[in-house]
């Protein structure tokens, strides 16, 4: 990157717009889903809107990454920012639920250039000690998305309407283009861009099987057939992008990478951890509303201290890489994941809602650290001209974990909630859903509450402790990370 002319402070606050928006999108459309459906009367494809702007966003990400290392960062992330603005645009000009999910998936593709790009940047025009303070200024953007997306969300519908949600993203994405435009200066590229577009397919056709064949689990009653048609698809592809790599000239993804061992490790482990988050950011709104009856607005502001400490977190850890190997980060920040995890597989259905302020906070500052370390350690174990690559391949771990997870917790709250009902005459699937939604729980027989709260602790209880079995994996994991074999890198422990 050519240090002299980039305009370190503009382009820094281009990454984080760039980062927020693509934070504030999903929380954001999720706040719109009820109002967009009732409006396009899409309910069978609801899930839809939200999941396919996430599978294409999964399928893109390693190839911008390896193009940003072929031809350069500013050039593919101005196409991302490009062709997400004009998904956007589409989107919020839809007037039928089959189109707006076309134009999510293309606003997706455009998006999967957001996160991986810019952290290449900042790796690019930071050094090692200033880049994790930015990565901690940077992630912050999704904590600040968690409190003011909904809010956002909600005034917007309010005021004006829910095609708004979208089309807020085309001048926010306009200015961040022309930040990056002027300030960010990088040497013309001398490599010769020989994009492998077979292994790009094969590739993105073993993604997409993979996250569909998991979507297939989430719905009732579960298409088992559907899901094993999937994975043998994905299966089949992920052997043809690996022949293909072995022949490619410049493989989309250099299965060399696949040979250090501590590479795999440290997104191995950034992939369980985000798998293990979702349990938190999704289950414990709903443990507040459905167990304690707070409003939707109380119940997510219980993950508020989660997001402000996952910054103090990722500010510390620029501390202990000067000092510690990576591996002693990450058992040092995964013992506050697991403290949390344990508690949480354990908490009584009596639990005062109060807890959970401490518990995401413990939590928070393990995944501040831990991620933060993951990603910069990932940048160091490559050579210089793979650092997109790494990047991108370090997002989409994260990506796939918290794609999966969430459809096999899903899986367990279901199976939970259904073996419990057996026990509970009188009781069924619907008032549970009406339970869960503070403003319909209102309505259902109080002599049902308590049995219908246990059933809900009962399912939440699974997935809490299929959570921890998760983060436990992530901790046995560590023990195989040699990282600091490879970096030179010296304990004073």
């Amino acid at each position: 990157m050519s240090q002299s002319r980039t305009n370190v402070l503009a382009v820094t606050i281009a990454i984080y717009v760039a980062t927020f928006v693509s934070a504030v999108e999903g929380t954001i459309v999720s706040t719109a889903l009820p109002t967009i459906v009732g409006n396009l009367h899409g309910v069978a494809l609801m899930n839809w809107v939200f999941s396919i702007y996430l599978l294409a966003t999964a399928m893109v990400t390693p190839i911008y990454g390896k193009l940003a290392d072929l031809i350069g960062r500013k050039p593919v992330m101005q196409v991302g920012l490009g062709i997400f603005i004009v998904g956007s645009a589409m989107s919020g000009l839809s007037q039928s639920m089959p189109v707006l999910i076309f134009w999510r998936a293309v606003q997706g593709i455009g998006a999967g250039a957001l996160l991986p790009v810019s952290m290449t940047i900042i790796a690019d025009i930071y050094t090692l000690e200033k880049r994790a303070k930015i990565l901690g200024i940077t992630n912050s953007a999704w904590g600040i998305a968690a409190v003011l997306a909904p809010l956002i969300g909600g005034i917007i519908i309010d005021k004006l309407s829910w095609h708004w949600i979208f089309f807020i993203n085309v001048p926010i994405g306009l200015v961040t283009m022309l930040l990056f435009q002027l300030y960010l200066h990088e040497p013309k590229r001398k490599r010769a861009a020989n994009i492998d577009y077979l292994g790009s397919f094969w590739l993105m056709l073993c993604l997409l099987s993979l996250m569909l064949s998991f979507q297939t689990l989430s719905g009732q009653p579960i298409n088992w057939l559907g899901f094993i048609a999937g994975i043998a698809i994905s299966g089949l592809s992920l052997w043809l992008f690996i022949r293909r790599e072995q022949r490619a000239v410049d493989p989309i993804i250099s299965l060399e990478l696949f040979k250090n061992r501590p590479f795999i490790v440290q997104n191995a482990i950034a992939m369980l951890i985000n798998g293990y988050l979702m349990a938190l950011t999704v289950y414990v709104p709903t443990w507040g509303q459905g167990i304690h009856g707070v409003s939707a607005t109380v119940a997510g502001l219980a993950l508020t201290p989660n997001s402000i400490l996952w910054v103090i977190g990722a500010f510390t850890t620029g501390y202990f890489l000067a000092r510690w190997t990576p591996r002693h980060i990450l058992y040092f920040s995964l013992s506050f994941i697991l403290v949390s995890g344990f508690i949480l597989a354990l908490l009584p259905l009596s639990t005062p809602f109060g807890w959970f302020f401490v518990i995401t906070a413990i939590n928070g500052f393990g995944f501040g650290i831990a991620l933060t370390a993951t990603t910069l350690t990932s940048q160091r174990l490559v050579s210089v001209e793979n650092v997109g690559v790494a990047t991108s391949f370090n997002t989409l771990g994260r990506t796939i974990g918290q794609a999966l997870m969430v459809s096999i917790y899903g899986i367990i709250l279901n199976t939970g909630m259904q073996q419990s009902l057996r026990h509970h005459p009188g009781t069924s699937m619907a008032m549970m859903n009406r339970l869960i939604n503070p403003q319909t729980a209102g309505s259902l027989p109080t002599r049902l509450l308590p049995a219908l709260r246990q059933v809900l602790y009962n399912g939440l209880h699974w997935v809490y402790a299929i959570g921890f079995v998760i983060v436990v994996l992530a901790v046995v994991s560590n023990r195989f990370d040699h990282s600091n074999e490879i970096l030179g890198v010296k304990s004073e422990q």
